[in-house]
């Protein structure tokens, strides 16, 4: 036990570097960790790190962490608030994918030893990486479009269905109705107890601990070991504890404040956990290596055919159903999870859980780049559907020209992007003039907002941006006005001179303004045509400073607000 901390921290060590090196090539972290550990192991590596009890003990102790922390980011009421269709995509996601990960890998002869491996390789097909997803759609600034918020909900559903398999786990081998009940009824109970405490007595602890924020860490930590312990007691595993703890935590205002404090610690238990991952690596063979190839190509065909089709005829659009499905395209961390679990209920064998792994490491590496590039490769999915007669979304106005009736074209005020400027325009022309909705189109791709826009008499229409020959036939041609409210940085495959280029073939007539990110871009856009330029970051600047200036009541104050009227940044 006495060598226990010198190999945690040979394992921070070879993590932080080979992180280091991960950033460098654009790589997510946690696959620095696991290359640290295979460096530290005994299998590839230099054998640092030989003890099988010391590798045991580091990964139980990340494993219990990492699931605590997954339960605090599991919001039940998001969950009930991601509306029907949103739940239906998630359930046949999960369903979907099981069915075709079952038949695919029985076909492919894939499974070893084990009474249930064809099972759990079903199960971690079905599942994605809410660490890679997550920190990748947020690099991308791509977290809040309608793809984006359909990835997390799917995630987040995709959580909640590996818990449920996680409370029947200890069932499996003997899965009769009374042990299957037992099961799931001590997790029902355990959560019951857990949330009842959480309501009427942690959340008073939690309200005073908050004026110490070292007492609010340990509070959090002795709420986790000790929803373990019950959980210990009530036959279930530690591990499941630790998740309902999270959960339980997490309905309640100061979850956001726990997960703050815990965000240290959380990083360095989910390092451990990898970094013992990657202890366990085998040595890869040319086979094994060709079977986790032909796991991850089912992964991403399985994704394509039950989210895309589900989302088109849903209404949400092809190209966003293709974009989440390419972002939710690798294996879940949650997966190795449940092998790890697996492993010890005798489940599986020890030849699957390294193949899986394998998956999961080549899996994160593709879609790595499948993120990176998903709206090009949407697009280009979506051309060749086109062939097929497989329009944007089974629900366009252009596919049901009833629906909107009243609305029609010839609005001369065109909005293209509903998105941050978008809306705030929007909002402030209806409220302080109302006489132009009847004037206003708003063209955009997300389907979310269509219902809201009709329903206060806008009119709303499908529109790709990057794509001008959907903007030819929505009735563009007659605008007054186009305005572009999304700049280089929101836009996908065009830019906004490419953009202003298009628009001003299609209705050279019009008045054209765009959004700039940088000051450069200004003259760039006002000499290719556009009227009027707007540049976000000096406008928000300009009026912080003239709050300040009259805060401290700096002189001649009118002069400045008038030589700055003057500046070319549209302000």
């Amino acid at each position: 036990m006495h060598h226990l901390i010198p190999e945690i921290g040979l394992g921070i060590i070879f993590a932080a570097v080979l992180a280091h090196v991960a950033r460098l090539v654009r790589q997510p972290l946690l696959l620095g960790y696991i290359a640290g550990g295979i460096l530290l192991g005994p299998n590839i590596g230099f054998g640092f790190i030989e003890s099988e009890e010391s590798i045991e003990i580091i990964s139980e102790m990340g494993l219990v962490m990492l699931l605590f922390i997954i339960g605090l980011e599991i919001r039940l009421p998001e969950l009930a608030g991601l509306g029907p269709r949103l739940f239906l995509l998630g359930v046949i996601q999960f369903a979907g994918c099981i069915g075709i990960g079952l038949a695919a890998f029985h076909f492919m002869g894939l499974g070893g030893d084990g009474p249930f491996d064809l099972l759990y390789l079903a199960i971690a097909g079905s599942l994605s990486s809410t660490l890679i997803v997550v920190k990748l759609l947020y690099d991308k600034l791509e977290i809040e479009t309608a793809a984006g918020k359909l990835t997390i909900g799917i995630l987040i559903l995709q959580d909640l269905w590996a818990i449920l398999f996680m409370g029947l786990q200890p069932s499996l081998a003997n899965p009769e109705a009374l042990i299957i009940a037992k099961s799931i009824g001590g997790a029902v109970l355990l959560v019951a107890v857990a949330a009842l405490l959480s309501r009427f007595v942690l959340k008073y602890i939690f309200q005073v601990a908050s004026r110490n924020p070292e007492l609010v860490l340990v509070t959090a930590m002795a709420w986790c070991f000790g929803v373990c312990a019950l959980a210990y007691q009530s036959g279930l595993s530690i591990e499941m504890g630790s998740l309902i703890a999270g959960v339980t935590i997490a309905a309640y205002p100061y979850a956001n404040d726990v997960i703050t404090k815990l965000a240290g610690i959380r990083d360095f238990f989910v390092t451990l956990f990898f970094v013992a991952l990657g202890m366990k690596v085998p040595v890869p063979e040319l086979a094994t290596v060709a079977w986790a190839l032909a796991f991850i190509a089912v992964v991403f065909l399985s994704r394509l055919l039950t989210i895309a089709p589900v989302a088109w005829l849903s209404g949400l659009g092809l190209r966003n159903g293709l974009v989440t499905a390419l972002n939710l395209s690798q294996v879940s961390e949650f997966s190795l999870v449940i092998f790890a679990l697996g492993m010890g209920y005798a489940h599986i064998s020890s030849e699957v859980q390294a193949f899986v792994l394998t998956a999961m490491l080549l899996a994160s590496l593709i879609s790595t780049y499948a993120i990176r590039y998903n709206d090009t490769l949407a697009r280009f999915i979506s051309r060749l559907t086109a062939l097929a007669g497989v329009r944007e979304s089974s629900r366009s106005s252009e596919a049901d020209p009833a629906e909107g009736a009243g609305h029609g074209h010839g609005r001369d005020i065109v909005v293209l992007g509903y998105y941050r400027i978008g809306r705030a325009f929007i909002d402030k022309l209806e409220s302080y003039c109302p006489a132009l909705i009847n004037r206003t189109m708003v063209v955009d791709f997300n389907p979310e907002f269509r219902k809201r826009l009709e329903d206060h008499g806008f009119q709303w229409e499908y529109g790709d941006l990057a794509n001008p020959d959907s903007l030819t036939h929505i009735g563009i041609q007659d605008a007054r006005l186009i305005l572009v409210t999304v700049s280089d940085v929101f836009l996908k495959g065009t830019t906004t001179r490419r953009l202003l280029s298009r628009l001003r073939e299609i209705n050279p007539l019009a008045r054209h303004v765009l959004v700039a990110d940088e000051p450069a871009d200004y003259q760039l856009l006002k000499d290719l045509g556009a009227a009027h330029v707007l540049i976000p970051g000096q406008i928000a600047g300009t009026e912080l400073f003239h709050w300040v200036a009259h805060q401290l009541e700096v002189p001649e104050i009118g002069q400045r607000d008038e030589a700055a009227h003057r500046q070319p940044a549209g302000i």
